[in-house]
C-alpha cells in the first residue's frame, strides 16, 4: 500500500510539473525572442521530441514511469535548445541584411548543421550508459535515458528539416520578391 501511495503521489506531482515546465519553457522563449511566432516555432520541437521519446520506450519495451516523465522534462530543454540555435541564427542573418527568407534558411541551416548535430550527439552519447545499465537503479535510469535518446533523435530531425520549412512558411511576407510578385499578380 505504501509503495502504491508513493507512486500515486509522484504521478500527481508529475501531472503538475510537466505543464508548469512547458509553460516556463514557452515564457523563456518569448522573453528570448520577444515574438509569439518565433517562440511557437522553437516550441514546435517539443511534440516531435515527445513522439521520439514514446517511440523509443515502445521499441525497448519499457513502460511509462515517473523516471520516464522526468526524462521528458529534461528532453524538452535540449529539444528547445536546438531550435533556439537555428532561429537565433536566422534572426542574426536577417539583421545582417539577408532579406531573402530562402537564402537565410539555406545559409542558416548549413551553418548550424554541425553545432546542432554535435549537441544532440553529445547528449545522446552521454545517456547511453544509463540506457544500457543493468545494475542497481537501472529500472529508474533506463526509461529516463531511453526517452532522452529517442526524443533527441526525432527533435534533431525536426530542427534540421521541419523547423526551416515552418520558418519559411511563417516568414514569406518578409521576402521582397514574394511581396512584389504577390502585388504584381493582384
Amino acid at each position: 500500500g505504501g509503495t502504491f501511495k508513493n507512486l500515486e503521489s509522484a504521478r500527481e506531482r508529475l501531472n503538475i510539473a510537466v505543464p508548469v515546465s512547458l509553460f516556463f519553457i514557452f515564457a523563456l522563449l518569448f522573453i528570448t525572442f520577444n515574438s509569439v511566432k518565433q517562440s511557437l516555432l522553437v516550441f514546435s520541437g517539443i511534440p516531435f521530441a515527445i513522439v521520439g521519446g514514446i517511440f523509443a520506450l515502445v521499441i525497448r519495451g519499457l513502460p511509462f514511469s515517473i523516471s520516464a516523465g522526468v526524462g521528458f522534462i529534461a528532453l524538452f530543454g535540449v529539444a528547445v535548445l536546438n531550435g533556439i540555435v537555428m532561429i537565433a541564427y536566422f534572426n542574426r542573418l536577417e539583421e545582417n541584411g539577408v532579406s531573402d527568407v530562402h537564402s537565410r534558411i539555406i545559409t542558416g541551416t548549413s551553418s548550424r548543421l554541425r553545432p546542432i548535430l554535435m549537441t544532440a550527439l553529445v547528449a545522446s552519447l552521454g545517456f547511453i550508459p544509463m540506457a544500457l545499465s543493468e545494475g542497481s537503479g537501472a529500472e529508474v535510469q533506463r526509461p529516463l535515458a531511453t526517452v532522452v535518446i529517442g526524443g533527441l533523435i526525432s527533435s534533431t530531425l525536426l530542427t534540421l528539416i521541419v523547423l526551416p520549412v515552418l520558418y519559411g512558411i511563417f516568414n514569406k511576407h518578409t521576402n521582397p520578391e514574394y511581396s512584389f510578385n504577390k502585388h504584381k499578380n493582384t
